[in-house]
């Protein structure tokens, strides 16, 4: 995959805060941010995706174990 670069502009103090972080831990920041932005693209889709099943119906939970064929016993 390509890589390109992008450019943002962050308050100081994160931007201290970020290099810190990722200095104690050995983490480069290029691949901390790439990680960051990865994680809250999935977290919005996987918001979207409750919002889509929001609305379905629901069974009871007895209904589907008898489905299942299965006695309900935990």
């Amino acid at each position: 995959m390509p890589v390109v670069q992008i450019n943002a502009r962050i308050d100081a103090g994160l931007k201290k805060a970020l290099e810190k972080y990722c200095r104690s831990r050995g983490i480069v920041m290029n691949h901390f941010i790439q990680e960051a932005i990865i994680d809250r693209l999935e977290e919005l889709e996987d918001i979207e995706d409750l919002k889509s099943i929001r609305h379905e119906p629901t069974r009871p939970l007895s209904e589907v174990l008898a489905q299942l064929n299965i006695d309900g016993s935990l």
